[in-house]
């Protein structure tokens, strides 16, 4: 996988061109031995041709809108395109009414010259951390496809079609994450935001309390350009901070808890691996995380905020939903107004106290998720099995949501290992920071690899 900056660099001196990228990311795409058919449920074969014909014009006319100008990427389809019927992963919404526009996020891409290659699938509505569909098939994970193993969601076609060179980078949404999970599980990047930093209109909601758009890439560079695009703000490759005489602080509460051997060993060499490079590692207790957990097991902002926008569909069509996303959404119904509303209020005290705790901390590192990838055949061995995994690959990422917290995930594993992450977490709109230290932390990993 290149990068976004290799990429962009090619197109520059005339090593590649736009169309050339598009028809390879097609071919891949169309491969019958591939993942296109499961990891894509539109592919914008003919507008992405055309776009990038005029995309090289325009640069051998010496107009380059950006330096993702002729670069392909993929979009969640839960993102509003114009003309469109937005489906979110679902049959259920196969009738509904086109988007009159892009989302705000994609025109800034679009503006920024990337070339849309297709819109990939997900986890109906986006609401699990498998990345399983029932009705558009569920992508294989890239490390180990003979086991057929879930990719991780809810924005699993995006990082397949990434992992397979069918698009140089993809934009998900990640409401407890769905940007972080699949980055992890697939060995690959991803970013989180500070939720208010990219604008959610028309985009599909699942939690309007948690969501936010994030960009999954082959690198941190890929993730920043990404993000400053649908941003609003320039698009460049952050300058590294160095590692020394940076503060990282490990969690112990939760985060650490029942770590499968292999994450458990490949976030211990991360850590040697930045001690080694200068910087300082502490473990502390967070004791808003317990707080947190017990919170939202009363009442779910997930839960309460997507049932209360598919109760009608629920109510005349829940036979056209994922029985298991049903059930899931059907959860939000049994909670009380009361507990939602002390969820609220819990909330804004838990960033507050989190933000005085972790204060003397530059960033702080958790595995992304604390298991690797299962197969599809054991998550669908039962429904106990299923909302058990379901509920682990959500543990460690779904809390930084609440507080609003950025997080990146970057791949910590050794190359054939199973892939692993290290989240980085940053402050609320400490993002160009995180990414900053990021990108260090991703050098000092690589030498490790």
């Amino acid at each position: 996988m290149k990068t976004l900056s290799q990429l962009s660099q090619d197109l520059a001196t005339g090593k590649t061109t736009a169309e050339k990228l598009v028809q390879e990311c097609l071919a891949r795409i169309a491969d019958p031995s591939g993942e296109g058919a499961r990891a894509f449920i539109k592919v914008y074969a003919d507008s992405a041709l055309a776009e990038a014909q005029a995309s090289d014009a325009a640069r051998r006319a010496g107009r380059v809108a950006s330096p993702l100008a002729g670069i392909p990427i993929s979009v969640k389809d839960l993102f509003d395109i114009g003309g469109e019927v937005t489906r979110a992963g679902s049959v259920i919404l196969a009738d509904a009414q086109p988007a009159a526009s892009d989302a705000p996020a994609i025109a800034r891409l679009r503006a920024a010259g990337a070339i849309l290659i297709g819109r990939t699938n997900m986890t109906e509505f986006a609401y699990g951390a498998n990345g399983m569909n029932q009705h558009y098939g569920t992508p294989l994970n890239p490390w180990d496809r003979a086991s057929r193993r879930i990719p991780g969601g809810s924005t699993s076609g995006g990082a397949v079609s990434v992992t397979d060179g069918m698009a140089a980078a993809t934009i998900g949404s990640d409401t407890g994450g769905s940007v972080r999970i699949p980055s992890a599980l697939c060995g690959i990047t991803g970013l989180k935001p500070t939720q208010r930093r990219v604008p959610l209109e028309g985009a599909f909601p699942l939690s309007f309390t948690r969501d936010s758009i994030g960009p999954l890439g082959s690198s941190v560079g890929c993730c920043a350009w990404l993000d400053a695009a649908m941003s609003g703000e320039p698009i460049a490759t952050p300058a590294a901070r160095p590692l020394r005489g940076q503060r990282f602080g490990v969690p112990k509460t939760i985060l650490l808890d029942g770590l499968a051997s292999e994450v458990s060993t490949s976030f211990a060499r991360a850590l040697t691996s930045l001690s080694a490079a200068g910087a300082s590692i502490e473990e502390f207790e967070f004791a808003e995380l317990a707080r947190e957990r017990d919170g939202s097991l009363r009442a779910n902002f997930s839960a309460v905020e997507a049932y209360a926008l598919h109760r009608e569909r629920l109510a005349t069509s829940a036979g056209k939903f994922d029985r298991r996303v049903a059930l899931r959404l059907m959860a939000g119904a049994e909670m009380k107004a009361a507990d939602y509303v002390d969820l609220l209020k819990l909330r804004a005290d838990l960033m507050a106290s989190a933000d005085r705790t972790t204060a003397r901390f530059d960033a702080l590192l958790a595995p992304t998720v604390p298991v690797i990838a299962p197969t599809i055949v054991e998550m669908d061995s039962s429904d106990e099995v299923f909302f058990r995994n379901n509920g682990l690959l959500l543990r460690n990422c779904a809390p930084f949501n609440v507080l609003d917290r950025p997080a990146l995930s970057l791949p910590c594993h050794r190359t054939g290992d199973a892939p692993v992450g290290l989240m980085v977490i940053g402050e609320t709109m400490g993002d160009n920071r995180l990414l900053a230290l990021g990108q260090s932390i991703e050098l000092a990993l690589s030498t490790n690899r």
